[in-house]
């Protein structure tokens, strides 16, 4: 069966995958097309082959996309609270120090694979060659 057969299970033909199911999917670290399989393994890492459906991921490339949306939200989550814990409550510098840093740590270390993922299914949902593909 080839790709331009393939009905995915949502039932859209490849040809008008849906870009908001997609990018859902990605979002919760599934395959794009089926909603079945894993979209990462590891942290960041893109699977070559979908494990249930064999759609294939390891050609696309999301470079700095997922970095600059990670930036983008952590930003707008942090910067906001920063100011507003400092003009309700005035704490010392060390715990702005200490909390902030480690929030921002923690938030990145959770957005990053999330929007990597929503990028991914982005780029599947287009048909986007990849960078790797002639």
């Amino acid at each position: 069966m080839t790709a331009e057969d393939r009905t995915v299970e949502d039932g859209t033909q490849d040809g008008a995958r849906s870009k908001t199911t997609a990018a859902l999917r990605g979002l919760m670290g599934q395959c794009p097309a089926c909603g079945r399989g894993r979209l990462l393994r590891n942290y960041l890492k893109p699977v070559d082959h979908c494990a249930h459906c064999g759609e294939a991921f390891g050609h696309l490339r999301a470079d700095d996309a997922p970095p600059w949306m990670t930036i983008l939200i952590v930003g707008h989550i942090i910067i906001p609270a920063v100011l507003s814990v400092e003009q309700r409550y005035e704490p010392a510098t060390w715990v702005h120090l200490t909390i902030w840093p480690l929030l921002t740590l923690l938030l990145t270390g959770l957005l990053l694979p999330r929007c990597k993922g929503v990028v991914l299914g982005l780029l599947w949902s287009t048909g986007a060659p990849g960078s790797e593909r002639a």
